[in-house]
């Protein structure tokens, strides 16, 4: 079955989708009156939908046999990530993650920053691509591109962990995990963190870890953080 996204409440009965997802339900896969399809509407909810009308541009569908997943295993995950200066890769990132699991993504603006300004519609749209794709019940948080230190004044969170690339004690980021408290791990650019930065962020109670022997790609060492936390 296919998954489409639209935001629906538990008491929905019919509900309108977007014009892109109608157009995609009516012209790609040439879906008519009485079929059915999947319904997402990324806080948890999932149901069946029957297609009962075309409106326009847009379809309605009846919602039926609604479920709900009242917990989302992964969402105490916040990955506060330095966008790419290749946005393939930072793309694949949210895309994988998002399979994968996390609550919130933070594109943050760091000193080495390459990458300065990111298109968050364009962004949100690879992340609801994600979900349905993988069929998970919640859409991860994305955030407004945040600077640096912005975002260590703002961060509640209960575990606050640091990657960065140099040459201190760290400790194993997959030991010092517990999914059942709100996490954070700061991932930074390809140039890594300045070290004024990583000063201020162990000030700020986030403690350095390894994410293993190798030097990881900022894309592959957030899809490794996101991996790490669904597997406790």
């Amino acid at each position: 079955m296919n998954y489409f996204y639209q935001e629906f409440q538990e008491n929905d009965q019919v509900v309108e989708l977007s014009e892109e997802e109608s157009k995609h339900i009516h012209k790609v896969l040439r879906k008519k009156e009485g079929d059915v399809i999947g319904m997402l509407n990324g806080k948890g909810l999932q149901a069946e939908g029957k297609i009962i009308g075309f409106t326009g541009k847009k379809i309605s569908v009846q919602l039926q046999n609604l479920c709900f997943e009242e917990n989302d295993p992964s969402g105490n995950l916040t990955i506060a990530i330095a966008p790419t200066k290749n946005m393939d890769r930072f793309e694949f990132f949210l895309e994988k993650a998002t399979e994968i699991g996390l609550g919130k993504v933070v594109p943050i603006l760091s000193s080495n920053s390459e990458r300065k300004v990111v298109k968050e519609e364009r962004l949100e749209k690879i992340l609801v691509s994600a979900m349905k794709q993988s069929k998970r019940l919640y859409l991860p948080e994305l955030k407004e591109l945040t600077k640096f230190e912005t975002f260590l004044d703002q961060d509640n969170s209960e575990c606050k962990f640091i990657a960065h690339c140099e040459e201190e004690e760290k400790r194993n980021f997959v030991k010092e995990l517990d999914p059942s408290k709100k996490t954070t791990i700061l991932i930074g650019p390809e140039g890594d963190f300045s070290i004024n930065e990583i000063k201020l962020a162990l000030q700020k109670g986030y403690i350095p870890v390894s994410l293993g022997e190798s030097r990881l790609r900022t894309e592959t060492a957030g899809i490794y953080a996101s991996a790490a936390f669904n597997m406790k």
